[in-house]
């Protein structure tokens, strides 16, 4: 197995060790990004994570890095530079970058361009990143698997026959085959989560209001969150440092500190239970019975079981706890996030931007427009949704699915009471085949099943990678917290990942 950063070459390094090299003098940004752009060349036509490549606008904005690295080397300031100037990453194709094509993977906004750009990418932009192009998605980021995008199938780098997870697959996949640093992704069920877990790297979903949506294309406004891929903790720490922040553009972002994400992993990092490197002592982390279920894949299950004894090993004092209403975390998403979506985009209606479809009357334009450009999945959420908030059964539904919702909150809240942190599996099996799911929903929708309750609630969590199956497939590990203690997951993830070496492992392409 190649380890990232030698036999790979630059395109395998991680963010934190091409920081180095660069605030260093030892490779320029334009080289790093070239490198990059070569690997994209090589390997993007068999994993087909990028819907929109900007190789030239990258270049630039290399070159640019290159002298504000130059200039901060030679005033002695190399401190204040992020450790994200010159940095290549890849952007989720439902987060806007202005004047590179969006189309959220659906053919009903083929050829619009955001004149605007999203806060995130500003932010990334403003601390000097390289924005390589945009990843594919599921459609209006609804589904598992990247197979819902209108475009192409996203394939995972470990084995091209299977899924790369979604809806963030295509981030995911650059992540792991070295088509980009890092990248973003959104997370409205799990959607960087379960991508990060079948493709062995960290995804981070950080807490709702954490990261200003503005410019975030919606599915469902009360549990969409812009989320960071890395390739081991540091880096998604690294960037999720880089987006973090509250924003006046976004009503739902909140006005708190942003905290030094990456200083709380270093060793001797002092905070609540964490007395420094190494060592997870004082640290509580609760495992609940209801994430343990029947039909779950044998090696998912020992792979976590094993993880979670490791962070015991590490000082943890592991123990059960119970979310009662897991079992309703499903239906109650599935009656939510359609009725949000189902609201969200009815403005794709083929007057504004996008696709339009010429037709008799207004009314033809829109159904043949919105016909032709929805997708299956997207219409089937459109149906379940509007009807769910319709005169007759908006109580019955939608009503009685924000009171559960509620109910699992306060589970969530009730448990972490007496944890710091929960530890369970991100996903129930490791990643399926092309084509295995595509034809039974309900199915696909159980690969979410570990994910949900967590954007329900609101909290934050991250999955990492900690086994892999008989078949070469990776596991992860998730782990969840409390509203705003990010610091807490990461700093526990990053002590357990100290202590293994699943991270370093790398398909080959």
């Amino acid at each position: 197995m190649m380890h990232a950063g030698t036999d790979e070459g630059l395109y395998g390094l991680t963010i934190h060790a091409a920081a180095k090299l660069l605030q260093a003098g030892e490779i320029t940004a334009t080289e790093l990004t070239q490198a990059v752009l070569e690997r994209i060349y090589a390997v993007d036509n068999d994993v087909k994570a990028y819907l929109a490549l900007t190789p030239e606008t990258a270049l630039e904005q290399a070159i640019e890095a290159d002298k504000a690295l130059a200039i901060a080397r030679a005033a002695g300031e190399l401190d204040f530079l992020s450790p994200l100037t010159g940095v290549p990453l890849a952007i989720k194709d439902v987060i806007s970058v202005e004047g590179v094509p969006a189309t959220a993977g659906s053919r009903i906004l083929e050829g619009y361009v955001p004149p605007y750009q999203s806060t995130a990418v500003n932010k990334l932009r403003a601390a000097g990143a390289v924005i390589l192009g945009k990843t594919n998605t599921d459609e209006f980021a609804m589904g598992s698997s990247t197979e819902n995008s209108a475009y192409f199938t996203t394939h995972n780098p470990w084995d091209l026959e299977r899924v790369p997870g979604g809806s963030s697959g295509g981030s995911a996949a650059a992540v792991v085959a070295g088509e980009c640093l890092g990248a973003l992704g959104s997370d409205t069920g799990g959607s960087v989560r379960q991508p990060a877990a079948l493709c062995g790297i960290v995804g981070i979903k950080p807490t709702y209001g954490r990261v200003s949506r503005y410019g975030l294309i919606a599915y469902a406004s009360s549990l969409d969150q812009i989320g960071t891929f890395g390739k081991d903790v540091t880096d998604a720490a690294i960037l999720l440092n880089g987006i973090a922040g509250y924003d006046r553009r976004d009503s739902t972002s909140v006005d708190l500190p942003v905290p030094d994400y990456r200083a709380a992993l270093q060793p001797g990092a002092r905070q609540a239970g964490h007395p420094g490197k190494g060592s997870l002592r004082g640290l509580r982390v609760g495992v609940p019975k209801e994430y343990f279920i029947s039909g779950m894949q044998p090696e998912v299950e020992l792979a976590v079981h094993q993880a979670i004894g490791v962070l015991g090993q590490l000082g943890a004092e592991v123990r059960e706890v119970s979310l009662p209403h897991t079992d309703l975390a499903l239906p109650v998403y599935y009656m939510i996030a359609p009725a949000e979506a189902s609201a969200n985009l009815a403005r794709y209606d083929g007057i504004r931007y996008g696709l339009s479809v010429p037709a008799g009357t207004l009314w033809e334009s829109y159904r043949d427009t919105r016909g032709r450009g929805f997708g299956p999945e997207v219409k089937r959420r459109i149906m379940l949704g509007t009807y769910a908030l319709s005169a007759g059964y908006y109580d019955a539904y939608y009503l009685k699915a924000q009171q559960v919702r509620t109910l699992i909150k306060q589970d969530f809240e009730a448990a972490l009471l007496d944890v710091d942190i929960i530890a369970c599996p991100t996903t129930p099996t490791t990643a399926f085949r092309i084509g295995e799911k595509v034809n039974d929903p309900l199915s696909m929708y159980l690969s979410d099943v570990f994910t949900l309750s967590l954007n329900l609630a609101g909290m934050c969590g991250l999955s990492l990678p900690c086994g892999f199956d008989t078949a070469g497939l990776p596991i992860g590990l998730q782990l969840m917290a409390g509203a705003f203690r990010e610091e807490t997951v990461l700093r526990a993830a990053y002590v357990y990942e100290q202590a293994t070496d699943w991270h370093k492992r790398r398909p080959t392409l």
